[in-house]
């Protein structure tokens, strides 16, 4: 089949190597002058720098099988030993949350009634739910307030740079909520899904991972196994019209102005906006025009290159998490150079700060130099950083990660409805199929599979 994919991120990307790959003839057309999505990683004066997301969870079979097929096994590194200790800010210093039941037992992050009602949670009866719920009264509803407060709600901020009372614990965390639709308790259900897991001889904790020069050579990797002239790059596609003999005329506005070709098959792994913008069927019709009130946060993400005696915090860890309660402007702060090695000069450390999202959206517009200030407050306050850094590297993300909020489901439906009125086309990617590099890469190479 001539099958033409929209968009050239890691969902496109997968979808038309598995495509190639399966024999048939692709076209990818991609709006920028990039592939990658947001994947960027950056190299200058022996800084690594990702622009986009840090790094990936090995939590899928599609993920290592595309690895494998990749031949990027060699170039693939594990996140170091430290990496599983991750800190909350928690009156204005670094608490590390536990890692072990006597941590658990002595951490101040939550309060003996927390901790209670935690250790008590798989005992109580099954949880009936009407509807659907946000992240905060779902976590309320089996371990109380004091959990959103301090932890649930700066991790939704890590993952989501979003709100716990308005995220959709069905589609944001789908885990969670058939945990408890299977199980009742949460920790039941939790325990439940390890036991299935090691049965089909798959880890129970995902390996964190990327690649000796960065996640974008992942991304790289995929664009150069493509076949010659295969991608269009500047590309807008405008439309998806029928065509001739049960075919899709694809149209849109490159270099060379306006075009148009017939294809057997459309993917499109596009963000939501782009998809409430394409006219699909016949006059001029937007279908998905609907996924335009997806929200879609600001984020800028700084990296900072100190020199190693600048920074008094063993930087020992992920990196930590700052609750709205602290009222800082930064939602987190990664520890890159701890993270994986080869992100920093000898002798220095790298740092990636985290700003804005749906709770504080003024904070990512802010100028260079008020950000900075406020940024560099919080890391000294924090880590004990002092001075100047010796590298800096801004990236500014207008429209970062769609949020699933409470009611996401007409968003779900009308892309549901959109493949049933119109056959051949098929739509994966963050707007449907999870906002994880991870669920990305996934939605891909299902795509293929389904277009095959």
């Amino acid at each position: 089949m001539k099958v033409a994919v929209i968009g050239g991120g890691a969902t496109g990307l997968a979808a038309a190597w598995r495509l190639s790959g399966a024999g048939h003839e692709v076209r990818l057309f991609e709006a920028s002058q990039r592939l990658g999505g947001s994947v960027r990683t950056d190299a200058a004066d022996g800084w690594l720098i990702e622009a986009g997301p840090n790094s990936i969870q090995e939590s899928t079979t599609e993920l290592a099988a595309l690895i494998s097929d990749l031949g990027l096994g060699p170039e693939r590194v594990v996140a170091g030993a430290s990496s599983k200790k991750r800190f909350i800010v928690m009156g204005g210093r670094l608490v590390a949350l536990p890692g072990s039941p006597l941590q658990f037992f002595s951490t101040p992050v939550m309060s003996a009634r927390t901790k209670w009602m935690i250790l008590t949670e798989f005992t109580k009866r099954r949880f009936e739910r009407a509807g659907d719920a946000s992240v905060g009264a779902f976590v309320r509803d089996h371990f109380g307030a004091e959990l959103v407060e301090r932890i649930v709600q700066p991790f939704i901020s890590g993952i989501y740079a979003g709100d716990p009372e308005r995220l959709s614990t069905r589609h944001a965390f789908p885990n969670l909520w058939e945990a408890e639709r299977a199980a009742g308790s949460v920790i039941r259900g939790m325990i439940a899904g390890v036991k299935s897991r090691r049965a089909q001889g798959k880890r129970s904790a995902p390996a964190l991972i990327s690649f000796r020069r960065g996640l974008q050579e992942l991304t790289d990797t995929l664009a150069a196994k493509l076949p010659a002239g295969a991608v269009g790059l500047g590309c807008e596609v405008r439309s998806v019209a029928p065509g001739e003999r049960a075919r899709w005329r694809v149209g849109w506005r490159g270099p060379q102005g306006d075009s148009s070709a017939e294809f057997d098959s459309v993917v499109a792994g596009v963000p939501a906006s782009a998809l409430a913008a394409l006219e699909i069927g016949r006059d001029g019709h937007r279908p998905l025009a609907g996924l335009a009130a997806v929200e879609q946060p600001p984020v800028v993400s700084v990296f900072l290159g100190f020199r190693r005696n600048q920074v008094s915090h063993p930087l020992d860890g992920f990196g930590a998490l700052v609750p709205a309660v602290e009222r800082r402007s930064i939602l987190g702060v990664i520890f890159s150079s701890s993270l994986f090695e080869g992100r920093a000069p000898q002798g220095h450390v790298a740092l990636t700060a985290l700003a804005g999202g749906v709770m504080q959206p003024d904070v990512a517009r802010l100028p260079e130099a008020e950000l900075m200030g406020r940024v560099l407050g919080d890391l000294g306050e924090l880590l004990g950083a002092r001075g100047e850094p010796v590298f800096v590297r801004r990236t500014f993300w207008p429209r970062a990660i769609p949020q699933y909020n409470l009611g996401y489901d007409r968003h779900l439906d009308a892309i549901a409805a959109c493949e049933r009125d119109n056959p051949g086309i098929f739509i994966g990617g963050n707007a449907r199929d999870g906002i994880s590099l991870a669920d990305c890469l996934k939605s891909g190479s299902l795509l293929a599979k389904r277009v095959s």
